[in-house]
C-alpha cells in the first residue's frame, strides 16, 4: 500500500469521490443534495489517495477548520478493498498531515446511515460531538472530533 499526499486535482481522487458520491446518494436517499451540498472538492489542498498495486483503492482529505483545526472530508475505500485497513491508514496519514500544518484537532461529520464510517471514526479516537456548523440541528448526521496534538 501507497499513500500519496495531492490536492483536489488529483484525477485518481476526483473518481474516488465520484464512487462515493454515488454510493452516499443511494445511502442518504432524499437527503443527498443537502449533504452534496457541502462536499465539493473544489480547491481542497490536502488530499491522500491509496494505492494497491497502482490502483486508486481510498481516499480522504483535510481542510481548514476554525484557528486550530481541520475538517476531514471526502473518507472512502473501494468496496472490494474494505475491510484491509486502508481507511485507518489514510485516516492516520491526514492526522499527520493535519499535525505537520500545526493543527490541534480534527472535526469531521458523517450520517448515521454509515455505520462502518461511524464505528472507524470511534476506533480511531475520535469522539461525539454536538453538531457543528451547517450540521448543527441535522437529524441524519453525526460529528465527531479527535485532538490531534
Amino acid at each position: 500500500m501507497i499513500l500519496r499526499r495531492t490536492d483536489s486535482d488529483n484525477v485518481d481522487f476526483v473518481t474516488l469521490v465520484k464512487l462515493l458520491d454515488a454510493d452516499l446518494k443511494v445511502r442518504d436517499g432524499e437527503d443527498h443534495a443537502f449533504y452534496d451540498q457541502f462536499n465539493k472538492i473544489d480547491n481542497i489542498k490536502n488530499v491522500v489517495v491509496a494505492y494497491e498495486n497502482d490502483v486508486p483503492v481510498g481516499c480522504g482529505a483535510i481542510k481548514p477548520y476554525g484557528d486550530d483545526g481541520v475538517e476531514v472530508k471526502r473518507m472512502f475505500v473501494a468496496p472490494k478493498m474494505r475491510g484491509r485497513g486502508i481507511a485507518v491508514q489514510v485516516l492516520a496519514e491526514l492526522e499527520q498531515w493535519a499535525k505537520e500544518l500545526g493543527c490541534m484537532r480534527c472535526v469531521l461529520e458523517t450520517g448515521k446511515k454509515q455505520p462502518e464510517a461511524i464505528g472507524l471514526y470511534k476506533k480511531n479516537g475520535y469522539q461525539v460531538t454536538p453538531n457543528y456548523g451547517q450540521y448543527a440541528g441535522v437529524e441524519n448526521s453525526i460529528c465527531f472530533e479527535k485532538k490531534i496534538v
